[in-house]
Protein backbone atom coordinates (compact mmCIF):
# COMPACT_ATOMS: atom_id res chain seq x y z
CA UNK A 1 0.00 0.00 0.00
CA UNK A 2 1.36 3.14 -1.08
CA UNK A 3 1.34 6.13 1.14
CA UNK A 4 0.26 9.60 -0.30
CA UNK A 5 2.48 12.64 1.31
CA UNK A 6 1.10 14.68 3.67
CA UNK A 7 -0.41 17.93 2.36
CA UNK A 8 0.50 20.84 3.97
CA UNK A 9 -2.41 23.75 5.02
CA UNK A 10 -1.62 27.04 3.86
CA UNK A 11 -1.36 28.82 7.23
CA UNK A 12 0.85 25.71 8.79
CA UNK A 13 4.59 26.40 8.56
CA UNK A 14 7.46 24.38 8.13
CA UNK A 15 9.63 23.42 11.47
CA UNK A 16 12.08 26.36 10.47
CA UNK A 17 9.49 28.63 9.06
CA UNK A 18 7.73 28.41 12.61
CA UNK A 19 11.41 28.87 14.22
CA UNK A 20 11.95 32.53 12.15
CA UNK A 21 8.58 33.22 12.80
CA UNK A 22 8.83 33.22 16.52
CA UNK A 23 11.68 34.79 16.87
CA UNK A 24 10.56 37.74 14.43
CA UNK A 25 7.34 37.61 16.61
CA UNK A 26 9.90 37.68 19.96
CA UNK A 27 11.50 40.65 18.44
CA UNK A 28 8.58 42.68 17.50
CA UNK A 29 7.07 42.66 20.41
CA UNK A 30 9.70 42.84 22.91
CA UNK A 31 12.52 45.65 20.78
CA UNK A 32 10.08 47.47 18.23
CA UNK A 33 6.93 47.76 20.51
CA UNK A 34 7.54 50.16 22.88
CA UNK A 35 9.14 52.21 20.40
CA UNK A 36 6.39 52.47 18.42
CA UNK A 37 4.61 55.83 19.49
CA UNK A 38 7.33 57.59 19.85
CA UNK A 39 8.35 57.20 16.31
CA UNK A 40 4.65 57.92 14.77
CA UNK A 41 4.50 61.04 17.17
CA UNK A 42 7.82 62.22 15.65
CA UNK A 43 7.54 60.38 12.05
CA UNK A 44 10.73 59.29 12.41
CA UNK A 45 12.16 55.73 12.37
CA UNK A 46 14.62 54.84 15.38
CA UNK A 47 18.23 54.26 13.40
CA UNK A 48 19.34 51.31 16.36
CA UNK A 49 16.23 49.76 14.92
CA UNK A 50 17.16 49.71 11.69
CA UNK A 51 20.08 48.23 12.88
CA UNK A 52 18.89 45.68 14.62
CA UNK A 53 16.84 44.80 11.31
CA UNK A 54 20.30 44.63 9.22
CA UNK A 55 21.63 41.90 12.44
CA UNK A 56 18.36 39.71 12.28
CA UNK A 57 19.03 39.83 9.05
CA UNK A 58 15.70 41.21 8.02
CA UNK A 59 16.90 42.82 5.24
CA UNK A 60 18.39 40.39 3.17
CA UNK A 61 15.69 37.33 3.79
CA UNK A 62 15.88 35.87 -0.15
CA UNK A 63 19.71 37.30 -0.71
CA UNK A 64 21.89 34.25 -1.44
CA UNK A 65 24.20 33.49 1.46
CA UNK A 66 27.12 34.07 -0.58
CA UNK A 67 26.70 37.72 -0.33
CA UNK A 68 25.36 38.02 3.12
CA UNK A 69 21.77 37.29 2.99
CA UNK A 70 19.32 34.40 4.64
CA UNK A 71 19.28 32.65 1.61
CA UNK A 72 14.95 32.36 2.54
CA UNK A 73 12.15 32.35 0.78
CA UNK A 74 9.70 34.46 0.15
CA UNK A 75 7.74 33.12 2.29
CA UNK A 76 9.67 34.28 5.09
CA UNK A 77 9.90 37.34 3.92
CA UNK A 78 6.10 37.93 4.29
CA UNK A 79 5.80 36.03 7.36
CA UNK A 80 8.39 38.71 8.84
CA UNK A 81 6.30 41.89 7.27
CA UNK A 82 3.30 39.99 8.93
CA UNK A 83 4.71 40.20 12.47
CA UNK A 84 6.51 43.40 12.36
CA UNK A 85 3.26 44.79 10.81
CA UNK A 86 1.46 43.55 13.92
CA UNK A 87 3.51 45.55 16.36
CA UNK A 88 4.23 48.95 13.76
CA UNK A 89 3.17 48.90 9.64
CA UNK A 90 5.86 51.56 9.54
CA UNK A 91 8.37 48.97 10.63
CA UNK A 92 7.01 46.63 8.25
CA UNK A 93 6.80 48.46 5.11
CA UNK A 94 10.17 49.36 5.95
CA UNK A 95 11.60 45.65 5.61
CA UNK A 96 8.76 45.11 2.82
CA UNK A 97 10.35 47.92 -0.01
CA UNK A 98 13.86 46.29 0.66
CA UNK A 99 12.97 42.91 0.35
CA UNK A 100 10.09 42.23 -2.25
CA UNK A 101 10.67 45.45 -4.41
CA UNK A 102 14.53 46.16 -4.10
CA UNK A 103 16.45 42.94 -3.16
CA UNK A 104 14.40 40.88 -5.81
CA UNK A 105 15.00 43.18 -8.51
CA UNK A 106 18.57 42.92 -7.78
CA UNK A 107 18.71 39.21 -7.22
CA UNK A 108 16.55 38.69 -10.89
CA UNK A 109 18.08 41.78 -12.92
CA UNK A 110 21.52 42.38 -11.88
CA UNK A 111 24.68 41.68 -13.49
CA UNK A 112 27.35 38.96 -11.63
CA UNK A 113 29.59 42.05 -10.85
CA UNK A 114 26.32 44.29 -9.29
CA UNK A 115 25.71 41.59 -7.80
CA UNK A 116 28.85 41.23 -5.74
CA UNK A 117 28.54 44.93 -5.16
CA UNK A 118 25.02 45.54 -4.16
CA UNK A 119 23.90 42.50 -2.41
CA UNK A 120 26.11 42.42 0.66
CA UNK A 121 25.54 46.18 1.42
CA UNK A 122 21.78 45.67 0.99
CA UNK A 123 21.57 42.20 3.42
CA UNK A 124 24.19 44.26 6.21
CA UNK A 125 24.23 47.81 6.14
CA UNK A 126 22.44 49.75 2.97
CA UNK A 127 18.51 50.83 2.95
CA UNK A 128 16.97 50.91 -0.31
CA UNK A 129 14.53 52.80 -1.88
CA UNK A 130 12.25 52.12 -5.40
CA UNK A 131 11.79 55.05 -7.10
CA UNK A 132 8.84 55.29 -9.41
CA UNK A 133 6.54 57.31 -9.13
CA UNK A 134 6.03 60.72 -9.93
CA UNK A 135 3.79 63.88 -10.25
CA UNK A 136 1.80 62.49 -13.09
CA UNK A 137 2.91 58.95 -12.98
CA UNK A 138 1.07 56.94 -10.17
CA UNK A 139 -1.58 54.70 -11.32
CA UNK A 140 -0.39 55.53 -14.56
CA UNK A 141 3.55 53.86 -13.61
CA UNK A 142 4.67 54.33 -16.61
CA UNK A 143 3.87 58.31 -17.80
CA UNK A 144 6.77 59.21 -16.13
CA UNK A 145 8.73 62.39 -17.19
CA UNK A 146 11.99 61.57 -15.42
CA UNK A 147 14.87 61.66 -18.56
CA UNK A 148 18.33 60.18 -18.83
CA UNK A 149 20.40 61.45 -21.49
CA UNK A 150 23.43 59.23 -22.92
CA UNK A 151 26.81 61.45 -22.40
CA UNK A 152 30.09 59.37 -23.29
CA UNK A 153 30.36 56.26 -20.94
CA UNK A 154 27.57 57.65 -18.38
CA UNK A 155 23.63 58.71 -18.55
CA UNK A 156 22.42 62.45 -17.25
CA UNK A 157 19.63 61.75 -15.46
CA UNK A 158 17.30 64.73 -14.02
CA UNK A 159 13.48 64.67 -12.77
CA UNK A 160 11.39 64.86 -9.78
CA UNK A 161 9.77 61.19 -7.71
CA UNK A 162 7.72 61.63 -5.54
CA UNK A 163 5.66 58.98 -2.31
CA UNK A 164 8.99 57.59 -2.37
CA UNK A 165 9.17 55.09 0.86
CA UNK A 166 12.54 54.42 2.54
CA UNK A 167 14.13 57.59 1.05
CA UNK A 168 15.28 59.47 3.91
CA UNK A 169 17.31 56.29 5.25
CA UNK A 170 18.30 55.40 1.98
CA UNK A 171 21.85 54.65 0.70
CA UNK A 172 20.72 53.27 -2.51
CA UNK A 173 18.36 54.21 -5.17
CA UNK A 174 16.35 52.00 -8.48
CA UNK A 175 15.52 55.11 -10.33
CA UNK A 176 13.12 54.80 -13.23
CA UNK A 177 14.18 57.16 -16.37
CA UNK A 178 13.23 57.14 -19.81
CA UNK A 179 15.91 57.14 -22.41
CA UNK A 180 13.27 57.97 -25.44
CA UNK A 181 10.19 59.42 -24.50
CA UNK A 182 8.82 58.77 -27.92
CA UNK A 183 9.25 55.13 -27.29
CA UNK A 184 6.44 55.50 -24.65
CA UNK A 185 7.51 52.22 -21.90
CA UNK A 186 10.08 50.92 -24.27
CA UNK A 187 12.62 54.00 -23.72
CA UNK A 188 12.17 53.54 -19.34
CA UNK A 189 15.36 51.97 -17.97
CA UNK A 190 16.23 51.19 -14.62
CA UNK A 191 19.69 53.26 -12.75
CA UNK A 192 20.83 52.34 -9.89
CA UNK A 193 21.55 55.53 -8.03
CA UNK A 194 24.09 56.63 -5.05
CA UNK A 195 23.06 58.52 -1.97
CA UNK A 196 26.21 60.55 -2.57
CA UNK A 197 26.01 61.27 -6.27
CA UNK A 198 26.39 64.67 -7.71
CA UNK A 199 23.06 66.74 -8.49
CA UNK A 200 20.99 63.89 -5.90
CA UNK A 201 18.99 65.05 -3.28
CA UNK A 202 16.03 63.56 -1.00
CA UNK A 203 14.02 66.30 -0.75
CA UNK A 204 10.79 67.12 1.24
CA UNK A 205 9.50 64.54 3.80
CA UNK A 206 6.24 64.01 3.63
CA UNK A 207 4.26 64.88 7.15
CA UNK A 208 1.70 61.77 6.55
CA UNK A 209 -1.82 60.26 7.74
CA UNK A 210 -0.22 56.79 8.87
CA UNK A 211 2.88 54.63 8.41
CA UNK A 212 4.30 58.16 10.00
CA UNK A 213 7.69 56.39 10.96
CA UNK A 214 8.16 55.17 7.32
CA UNK A 215 9.71 57.84 5.42
CA UNK A 216 8.23 58.98 2.10
CA UNK A 217 10.00 61.62 0.20
CA UNK A 218 10.38 63.24 -2.83
CA UNK A 219 13.50 63.01 -5.07
CA UNK A 220 15.25 65.58 -7.24
CA UNK A 221 17.93 64.22 -9.83
CA UNK A 222 19.55 67.22 -11.27
CA UNK A 223 21.84 65.74 -14.81
CA UNK A 224 22.80 62.92 -11.90
CA UNK A 225 25.73 61.22 -13.88
CA UNK A 226 25.06 57.42 -13.76
CA UNK A 227 27.65 55.22 -15.26
CA UNK A 228 26.38 53.05 -18.17
CA UNK A 229 27.71 50.02 -15.37
CA UNK A 230 25.01 51.20 -13.30
CA UNK A 231 22.23 49.80 -15.35
CA UNK A 232 19.91 47.77 -13.80
CA UNK A 233 18.87 45.04 -16.58
CA UNK A 234 18.85 46.75 -20.22
CA UNK A 235 18.07 50.00 -21.72
CA UNK A 236 14.61 50.22 -22.29
CA UNK A 237 13.62 47.03 -19.97
CA UNK A 238 13.04 48.82 -16.99
CA UNK A 239 9.40 48.46 -17.65
CA UNK A 240 8.92 44.88 -17.27
CA UNK A 241 11.45 44.89 -13.94
CA UNK A 242 9.03 47.41 -12.70
CA UNK A 243 6.30 45.17 -13.52
CA UNK A 244 7.04 41.79 -12.18
CA UNK A 245 8.92 43.30 -8.88
CA UNK A 246 5.40 44.93 -8.44
CA UNK A 247 3.27 42.00 -8.68
CA UNK A 248 5.47 40.36 -6.10
CA UNK A 249 5.30 43.66 -3.88
CA UNK A 250 1.47 43.75 -3.67
CA UNK A 251 1.76 40.12 -1.64
CA UNK A 252 4.37 41.94 0.31
CA UNK A 253 1.40 44.55 1.13
CA UNK A 254 -1.00 41.83 1.79
CA UNK A 255 1.29 40.78 4.43
CA UNK A 256 1.56 44.32 5.87
CA UNK A 257 -2.24 44.83 5.91
CA UNK A 258 -2.90 41.03 7.02
CA UNK A 259 0.07 41.64 10.31
CA UNK A 260 -1.97 45.22 10.80
CA UNK A 261 -5.36 43.67 11.04
CA UNK A 262 -3.93 40.93 13.16
CA UNK A 263 -2.36 43.16 15.66
CA UNK A 264 -6.04 45.34 15.74
CA UNK A 265 -7.73 41.62 16.26
CA UNK A 266 -5.52 40.98 19.10
CA UNK A 267 -5.70 44.23 21.01
CA UNK A 268 -9.91 43.87 20.59
CA UNK A 269 -9.80 40.61 21.87
CA UNK A 270 -7.19 41.24 25.26
CA UNK A 271 -9.45 44.57 25.37
CA UNK A 272 -12.88 42.60 25.43
CA UNK A 273 -11.60 40.58 28.28
CA UNK A 274 -10.54 43.34 30.57
CA UNK A 275 -13.32 46.20 29.90
CA UNK A 276 -16.31 45.50 32.20
CA UNK A 277 -19.19 47.03 31.76
CA UNK A 278 -22.71 45.89 33.62
CA UNK A 279 -20.98 43.85 35.99
CA UNK A 280 -19.03 41.71 33.25
CA UNK A 281 -16.55 41.75 30.76
CA UNK A 282 -17.81 43.21 27.24
CA UNK A 283 -16.75 39.99 25.92
CA UNK A 284 -19.58 38.28 27.19
CA UNK A 285 -21.71 39.85 25.25
CA UNK A 286 -22.96 38.52 21.85
CA UNK A 287 -23.03 41.87 20.08
CA UNK A 288 -18.74 42.09 20.61
CA UNK A 289 -18.82 38.06 20.14
CA UNK A 290 -19.90 39.00 16.59
CA UNK A 291 -17.92 41.68 15.57
CA UNK A 292 -14.98 39.52 16.99
CA UNK A 293 -15.57 36.70 15.11
CA UNK A 294 -15.90 38.75 11.58
CA UNK A 295 -12.61 40.45 12.56
CA UNK A 296 -10.95 36.84 12.77
CA UNK A 297 -12.95 35.54 9.74
CA UNK A 298 -11.94 38.20 7.73
CA UNK A 299 -8.29 38.53 9.08
CA UNK A 300 -7.78 34.43 7.95
CA UNK A 301 -9.10 34.97 4.62
CA UNK A 302 -6.68 37.95 4.07
CA UNK A 303 -3.82 35.82 5.23
CA UNK A 304 -4.93 32.42 2.44
CA UNK A 305 -4.82 34.54 0.07
CA UNK A 306 -1.27 36.64 0.95
CA UNK A 307 0.32 32.64 1.70
CA UNK A 308 -1.30 31.06 -1.13
CA UNK A 309 0.14 33.93 -3.58
CA UNK A 310 3.65 33.23 -1.92
CA UNK A 311 3.34 29.69 -1.78
CA UNK A 312 2.99 30.38 -6.44
CA UNK A 313 5.37 32.44 -6.34
CA UNK A 314 7.76 30.41 -4.46
CA UNK A 315 7.15 27.17 -6.80
CA UNK A 316 7.61 29.20 -9.44
CA UNK A 317 3.92 29.13 -10.81
CA UNK A 318 2.08 32.09 -12.10
CA UNK A 319 0.48 34.60 -9.24
CA UNK A 320 -0.26 37.73 -10.91
CA UNK A 321 -4.32 37.34 -10.22
CA UNK A 322 -3.48 35.67 -6.97
CA UNK A 323 -1.28 38.91 -5.61
CA UNK A 324 -4.05 41.53 -6.87
CA UNK A 325 -6.60 39.66 -4.72
CA UNK A 326 -4.73 39.17 -1.83
CA UNK A 327 -3.67 42.82 -1.98
CA UNK A 328 -7.19 43.96 -2.65
CA UNK A 329 -8.62 42.36 0.05
CA UNK A 330 -5.81 42.47 2.75
CA UNK A 331 -6.39 46.33 2.52
CA UNK A 332 -10.31 45.91 2.78
CA UNK A 333 -9.82 43.91 6.01
CA UNK A 334 -7.09 45.96 7.41
CA UNK A 335 -9.71 49.06 7.43
CA UNK A 336 -12.78 47.14 8.36
CA UNK A 337 -10.56 45.51 11.09
CA UNK A 338 -9.40 48.22 12.42
CA UNK A 339 -11.94 50.77 12.52
CA UNK A 340 -13.79 47.46 14.40
CA UNK A 341 -11.44 47.26 17.15
CA UNK A 342 -11.62 51.10 17.84
CA UNK A 343 -15.04 50.81 18.04
CA UNK A 344 -14.80 48.19 20.26
CA UNK A 345 -12.25 50.17 22.78
CA UNK A 346 -14.93 52.87 22.79
CA UNK A 347 -14.03 56.51 23.26
CA UNK A 348 -10.40 55.60 25.01
CA UNK A 349 -9.91 53.77 21.06
CA UNK A 350 -10.39 56.91 19.92
CA UNK A 351 -7.16 58.38 21.79
CA UNK A 352 -3.53 58.15 21.08
CA UNK A 353 -3.32 56.25 24.48
CA UNK A 354 -4.40 53.29 22.98
CA UNK A 355 -2.88 51.29 19.97
CA UNK A 356 -5.63 50.74 17.74
CA UNK A 357 -5.89 54.66 16.87
CA UNK A 358 -2.47 54.20 15.34
CA UNK A 359 -3.11 51.32 13.54
CA UNK A 360 -6.86 52.70 12.06
CA UNK A 361 -4.90 55.39 10.53
CA UNK A 362 -1.83 53.22 8.90
CA UNK A 363 -4.56 50.94 7.36
CA UNK A 364 -5.98 53.60 5.12
CA UNK A 365 -2.65 53.84 3.04
CA UNK A 366 -2.93 49.86 2.22
CA UNK A 367 -5.64 50.57 -0.56
CA UNK A 368 -3.12 53.10 -2.10
CA UNK A 369 -0.07 52.26 -2.43
CA UNK A 370 1.84 49.88 -4.84
CA UNK A 371 -1.85 49.74 -7.05
CA UNK A 372 -5.03 51.25 -5.63
CA UNK A 373 -7.62 49.22 -4.77
CA UNK A 374 -9.10 49.92 -8.44
CA UNK A 375 -6.48 49.11 -10.39
CA UNK A 376 -6.11 45.30 -8.72
CA UNK A 377 -9.83 44.73 -9.49
CA UNK A 378 -8.72 45.76 -13.11
CA UNK A 379 -5.84 43.30 -13.25
CA UNK A 380 -8.14 40.55 -11.49
CA UNK A 381 -10.60 40.98 -14.10
CA UNK A 382 -8.56 41.26 -16.95
CA UNK A 383 -6.90 37.85 -15.90
CA UNK A 384 -10.86 36.72 -15.91
CA UNK A 385 -12.00 37.53 -18.79
CA UNK A 386 -8.35 36.59 -20.91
Amino acid sequence: MTTEPAVRPLTVLSDDDQLFRDTIRQFARKELAPKVREMDDAGLFDKRLLTQFFELGLMGIEIPEEYGGQGGTFLQALIAIEEIAAVDPSAGVIVDVQNTLVNNAVVRWATPEQKRRLLPRLATDTTASYALSEAGAGSDAFALTTRAVADGDDYLVTGRKLWITNAYEAGLYLVFATVNPEAGYKGITCFIVERNMPGFTVGRKEDKLGIRASSTCELILDSVRVPRANILGEIGKGYRIAIETLNEGRIGIGAQMTGLAQGALTHAIAYAKQRKQFGKAIAEFQAIQLDLARMATDVETSRLLVYNAARLRDSGRPFLQEAAMAKYWSSQVAETVASRAVEIFGGVGFTKDYPVEKLYRDAKIGRIYEGTSNMQMLTIAKQLLS
